[in-house]
């Protein structure tokens, strides 16, 4: 196998291990899913806490489809609305609720936690971090920061 190869598995494997490391605590604490936690969070960055549906699904890499099932069960427990525009009916934004922003300030504090469980010491020391993060960059793995 060739070393390549080799990372690119290691790489998918970290990747499913952060996602369940993220997942439980998400999900016990909040009741939410890493991938509902990062659409929330890419809402809560965006300007007055909303974003065209499209422009959300580009964001995320999903299809217009794809936000719109993400979107179904956190409009239901009230942490999303769906906004028309006032110009133009054909587009629709979500946008954080009231109780949103609270409850998103709560599982960035839990995401927060976990984040740093996960790079603690001395398995990883302070510059590990930011050379990893770098690297990553390098395949197309930004962050959430718009």
């Amino acid at each position: 196998m060739s070393d390549t190869l080799d990372a690119a598995l290691r790489l998918l494997r970290a990747q499913a291990t952060l996602v369940r490391r993220f997942d439980a605590r998400l999900g016990g604490l909040h009741g939410v899913s890493l991938a509902d936690f990062t659409l929330l969070l890419r809402l809560g960055q965006a300007p007055g806490g909303r974003m065209r549906r499209v422009d959300l699904a580009e964001a995320l890499g999903l299809t217009a489809s794809g936000v719109t099932r993400a979107l179904a069960p956190l409009e239901r427990i009230g942490l999303v609305t769906r906004e028309p525009d006032a110009r133009d009916a054909r587009v629709a934004y979500a946008s954080l609720t009231g109780t949103g922003r609270e409850r998103l300030t709560e599982m960035l504090a839990t995401a927060e936690e976990t984040a740093d469980e996960l790079f603690a010491a001395p398995a990883w020391d302070e510059r590990d971090v930011p050379l990893f993060a770098g690297l990553l960059s390098r395949l197309g793995g930004t962050g959430p920061r718009p």
